[in-house]
């Protein structure tokens, strides 16, 4: 009987030294992403939507180069003391690679860089655990911009709704939400059902290094 390709084995030591090859070979890439660019930045993202970070990404890739995420790596890449860092004071960098952030290398001037992504930003849906940044409250009455066949999926994320003649209807008000809240899986939905967007996605740069200047913290 022949074998199924699921029953044939994996050696673990060719698992694991793939996984430390990748690892050496992005520490080789941050180290000389450092040699061949003029400036660093390290950033986090705000809202993160992963197809407007590709387009920034496709946006820049003549005059610069993006890391994201795999802290711990690009932190043994940069440094993480003063005794092993790669050029001076990068150690420094890797002190604010906490959460979800990344590395922007490039030869565009500081200057270039903060005016431009300052006015970079997208306003989007809000996502389930998010913030209300307003207090959100629906009058009570017809809800036209909807066919009559969403009543019941309404209903079911809580709005008080009926038919009337055929047009769904609040037969009362209904606050959705209060400022500061952490949004439900419901109040996110009817939040986008309703064309409220709470959230901006944007990068926000907190550091900055070059072999010149050393490196400073950027207020956000």
């Amino acid at each position: 009987m022949a074998r199924s390709r699921r029953d044939k084995n994996v050696s673990l030591t060719k698992v694991k030294k793939k996984t430390k090859e990748t690892k050496n070979n992005l520490v080789n890439e941050v180290r000389a992403s450092v040699d061949q660019y003029k400036n660093l930045f390290i950033f986090t993202i705000a809202n993160m939507r992963s197809t407007r970070f590709i387009a920034i990404r496709q946006k820049y890739k003549e005059t610069s180069r993006f890391f994201f995420g795999k802290n711990n790596v690009i932190a043994i890449a940069l440094g993480k003391q003063k005794s092993d860092e790669y050029a001076n004071q990068l150690h420094k960098a890797s002190e604010l690679l906490k959460g979800q952030c990344g590395l922007m290398f490039t030869n565009m001037s500081k200057k270039e860089v903060l005016t431009e992504f300052a006015q970079i930003s997208e306003e989007d849906y809000a996502r389930v655990g998010d913030e209300a940044t307003e207090t959100v409250v629906l009058p009570e009455g017809p809800i036209s911009q909807f066919a009559f066949s969403m009543e019941p999926q309404l209903r079911k994320l809580g709005l008080p709704t009926e038919l009337d003649k055929g047009v769904i209807t609040l037969y009362q008000q209904f606050e959705v939400c209060k400022k500061g809240d952490k949004l439900t899986v419901e109040q996110a939905k009817i939040l986008k059902h309703f064309e409220y967007k709470m959230a901006e996605f944007r990068l926000i740069f907190k550091g900055f290094w070059n072999k010149k200047d050393g490196f400073k913290e950027l207020d956000a």
